[in-house]
């Protein structure tokens, strides 16, 4: 798998980088958490820090076209995206843990 970076737009007031990249693979679309940790590798950032909006793959195609937000710390992460995105990039927010164990 091969990523290239297209386009990097930073967002200071949010503490974080949009990223749009080209993912090149083999075999069928790579997944959400492998295209997270080789990107946050690439970027030198820890995985928490990065999370994945989109990943778009057309019908046939070697080629996947996907939206990142690349942020500062995970806490910014937790601070301003919604619970799902947060949940299939698979960051823990602190809060869940707890709450989910008193249930």
């Amino acid at each position: 798998m091969d990523i290239d970076i297209i386009d990097e737009d930073e967002n200071p007031m949010l503490h974080r980088t949009d990223v749009r990249f080209e993912v090149t693979h083999e075999e069928a679309t790579p997944s959400r958490l492998s295209v997270r940790d080789s990107l946050a590798a690439m970027l030198n950032k820890d995985a928490e820090e990065v999370v994945i909006r989109k990943l778009d793959t057309k019908f046939g195609m070697r080629k996947t076209v996907g939206h990142a937000k690349v942020y500062e710390t995970p806490e910014h992460a937790q601070d301003v995206e919604q619970d799902h995105m947060l949940e299939r990039n698979k960051i823990v927010v602190d809060g869940d843990a707890e709450e989910g164990e008193e249930a």
